[in-house]
């Protein structure tokens, strides 16, 4: 895609890319090179950090960080990220009729999704999606975190005018919002201090109301309450949208991000985790690594002895999503090109994909803490037995389930569903039945127990075993 802009006296280069939707995933520090734009008319100077993360060859070719790009004049950049295609939903759910208007936030660390829905006959009327301007401040929540440490206040600011613009003038009766911790904290201008060490607890937990007038939004609001620790009002909305805390045996709720939540339980009692699984699942810290739009190698499948890879948009490969990295990481195990112990097996210690575009073994590595860390959570949440595992959220919508057994991501012997936007589900379900609201939110918070991995030996050890890319059952 190509953007033509033009300086602006308040404003660089670097700010203008930022808002036409290019982001910054090591937060702006010149890291990690991810944020790559080629210049096609116009002079942005080349800068040491540009050399440093892009090297001679691509400085020439015209490609810089737009992280640090600055210009005097009109520029012409291509621009070879890409927007998430965010995922929605609008399934038909139980109401309780009355006048008006609603709406609900799915509040995500990477993106962002408004639905408005008629409170009279649930009908979602407009979707609006985004990309969460706090990218800008780092890809993961530690680092914005840490960022509001020193400028607190200020990302919680960003994402309420973003969000009230998307919500539009339109009187609504009332909007939900659900989010992880760190959204959150962040978003209700709550302190984070004690979100950024061991045990990551925190004495602010609960539903936040926000009355008419205060967002400047044209409704009163409420973020929804977490249930401790990273485990948020996400995971909370994920549990209804499931069904989890009515069933009569446990299920499992995953949902696989750079911050991976398990959660396992029934009607019975429901425990629940967080797991630092790290960026990889969504493109972060591979080499290639992109997330889930045009150019990106989405699936890989063994045929003829060598890895096919699919592209999404059928043009040349780009970089590799999640998705596709699972797929990979499993066709290699197939070929004999992979190691169970995470080691590459060819000389050049790569796995070409497509395009130029391959595996490197610290892309591997990446891949083994990430799946290490959910699976390893999964193991000591579900000593009791699981019926089913739902997957939530984009990355649990797209992957390949038998890919994620092969590379023991998922258990073999356990039957997966793709339970979608749960997060923006349940929050839908519970904006539109007031009535039994409350009380429902009352009994999961007194069915739940989080659980902290960080200090648990047993999780330490169980990691580490997790870690192997081979195949395991929950039921020994």
């Amino acid at each position: 895609m190509k953007l033509e802009l033009h300086p602006l006296a308040q404003q660089s280069l670097a700010d203008r890319l930022f808002e036409a939707g290019v982001e910054f995933p090591c937060g702006g520090e010149s890291a990690c090179g991810a944020c790559k734009v080629r210049v096609l008319d116009g002079d942005v100077p080349v800068t040491a950090a540009m050399l440093e993360a892009l090297g001679e060859r691509e400085i020439r070719d015209g490609w810089r960080l737009a992280c640090c790009a600055s210009a005097t004049g009109r520029v012409v950049v291509e621009v070879e990220q890409w927007s998430l295609p965010v995922l929605t939903d609008e399934a038909k759910l139980p109401i309780e009729p009355r006048s008006g208007r609603g709406a609900v936030i799915d509040l995500g660390t990477t993106t962002l999704v408004v639905q408005v829905v008629d409170l009279t006959s649930g009908e979602v009327l407009r979707v609006e999606t985004a990309l969460n301007p706090q990218a800008r401040y780092g890809a993961d929540v530690m680092s914005r975190l840490q960022y509001d440490l020193h400028h607190p206040g200020e990302l919680g600011r960003v994402i309420r005018q973003v969000l009230g613009r998307m919500l539009g003038s339109e009187p609504l009766h009332e909007v939900l919002v659900a989010g992880n911790t760190a959204m959150h904290h962040l978003f209700c201008g709550l302190d984070v201090e004690s979100l950024t060490h061991a045990p990551f607890t925190s004495p602010t937990l609960g539903s936040y109301p926000f009355p008419d007038g205060e967002l400047a939004w044209p409704g009163p609001a409420e973020f929804l309450p977490c249930l401790g620790g990273f485990v948020g009002s996400d995971l909370l909305c994920g549990i209804v949208a499931t069904g989890l805390d009515e069933q009569a045996r446990p299920h499992a709720l995953f949902d696989i991000g750079t911050n991976g939540e398990v959660v396992v339980g029934s009607a019975q009692g429901i425990v629940c985790a967080s797991t630092a699984a790290g960026p990889a699942f969504e493109g972060g810290r591979i080499g290639g690594g992109m997330r889930a739009g045009r150019g990106a190698i989405d699936s890989v499948h063994v045929r003829d002895g060598k890895l096919d890879c699919h592209v999404i948009g059928g043009g040349p490969a780009r970089g590799v999503c999640g998705s596709g990295l699972v797929d990979a990481a499993a066709g290699g195990i197939e070929l004999g090109l992979l190691g169970a112990n995470g080691r590459l097996t060819n000389s050049g210690k790569r796995l070409p994909l497509a395009g130029g575009i391959a595996l490197a073994q610290s892309d591997i590595r990446e891949l083994q803490l990430a799946k290490g860390a959910m699976a390893a959570g999964l193991r000591i949440l579900a000593g009791g037995g699981v019926e089913k595992l739902h997957l939530a959220g984009a990355f649990g919508n797209y992957i390949r389930p038998e890919s994620a057994r092969t590379i023991g991501l998922l258990p073999e012997d356990l039957p997966v569903d793709a339970a979608g936007n749960s997060a923006l589900r349940g929050a839908r379900m519970l904006l539109l039945t007031p009535s039994t609201r409350q009380s429902r939110l009352r009994r999961i918070a007194a069915l739940s127990r989080h659980v902290e991995f960080a200090a648990n030996r047993d999780f330490e050890d169980l990691y580490g075993e997790m870690m192997s890319l081979t195949r395991y059952r929950l039921r020994s």
